[in-house]
């Protein structure tokens, strides 16, 4: 009797040790079959993109559409610095906010079973028209067109001071006082169904430049009247000013014109800082070829 109550015992401690151990082991669990995507494309389209906006309508907007086979999610940089996003439809409509035009590489990883990747890059070159304030909209374009002239009755329609000033403090013209070709000139402000603001001046043939900017403008000699091309329709990028300006000095915007940067005479700088405007005139600011900060006046015709 004792010999089988010692059998049974070492049953039970057997089957006891049999049952802890099933209870101490752990679920398997399988992921299947590890396919990383293949046949990743990116598709994406600028909005507004047409003949005369070959970069986009300048909302910055670009629809992205992506594909490929075994992919469960995308994770997309757009290439400006912002964070990725995880995008699973594949579909996004993603808006660039850096003013003017820009090339970006759209990078993404397409993300598979047991997070297999497949990575696609794709550049994408996109103009992003500034938000210029109504009261500067207004002013220069009149809501559509407006035409301009140098305000040659007003003191200080030329100028030229240090390029940490914000006056014409060495220099003021006075009214009627400069040559003949830096007072006829038309130059038109204008804009489109977007707000994007071109610029084209006649400048019946003729433009003023200072001296030391004529070698930019490809002609020789001192200040004075020289057959500068003016360019024809440029359209214009704003921004806010990097002057350093104070909004009592500025309105702390200011817009680059493009090729030469001419407007009613040439100092050899392309960006001008809008230092104040109505609807009727516009002071600006400039740094010329020699370094200096000079200033132009502008009167509605």
């Amino acid at each position: 009797m004792i010999m089988i109550k010692n059998k049974i015992t070492l049953l039970g401690v057997l089957l006891l040790a049999v049952i802890t151990f099933s209870a101490c082991k752990k679920d398997e669990y399988t992921f299947g079959e590890l396919l990383a995507p293949t046949n990743l494309a990116i598709n994406t389209t600028v909005v507004g993109t047409d003949a005369a906006n070959p970069n986009g309508n300048g909302t910055g907007k670009v629809d992205i559409v992506i594909k490929a086979d075994n992919a469960l999610t995308y994770k997309i940089d757009f290439g400006d610095g912002n964070a990725a996003q995880m995008v699973p439809s594949g579909i996004i409509t993603y808006k660039y906010g850096s003013p003017g035009t820009a090339e970006y590489n759209i990078t993404v990883n397409a993300i598979g079973t047991g997070g297999s990747i497949s990575t696609l890059t794709k550049k994408v070159k996109v103009f992003v028209n500034f938000q210029i304030p109504a009261n500067i909209l207004s002013g220069l374009t009149g809501g559509s067109s407006k035409v301009w002239q140098t305000d040659h009755d007003a003191p200080g329609h030329f100028g030229v001071g240090p390029n940490n000033e914000f006056s014409p403090i060495w220099y003021s013209a006075t009214p009627n006082s400069r040559e003949a070709c830096a007072y006829d000139d038309d130059i038109t402000f204008s804009k489109d169904a977007n707000d994007n603001v071109s610029l084209t001046i006649d400048n019946k043939g003729a433009s003023f430049s200072i001296g030391a900017a004529t070698a930019f403008y490809g002609v020789s000699g001192g200040d004075g009247c020289y057959g500068i091309s003016t360019g024809g329709t440029r359209r214009l990028t704003f921004m806010d000013a990097t002057s350093g300006s104070t909004t009592a000095q500025s309105t702390r915007i200011q817009f680059t014109v493009p090729g030469n940067g001419i407007i009613n005479f040439g100092t050899g700088g392309t960006t001008y800082e809008i230092l104040s405007i109505s609807d009727t005139q516009v002071h600006l600011r400039n740094i010329g070829a020699d370094g200096n900060s000079w200033y132009q006046k502008l009167i509605k015709k």
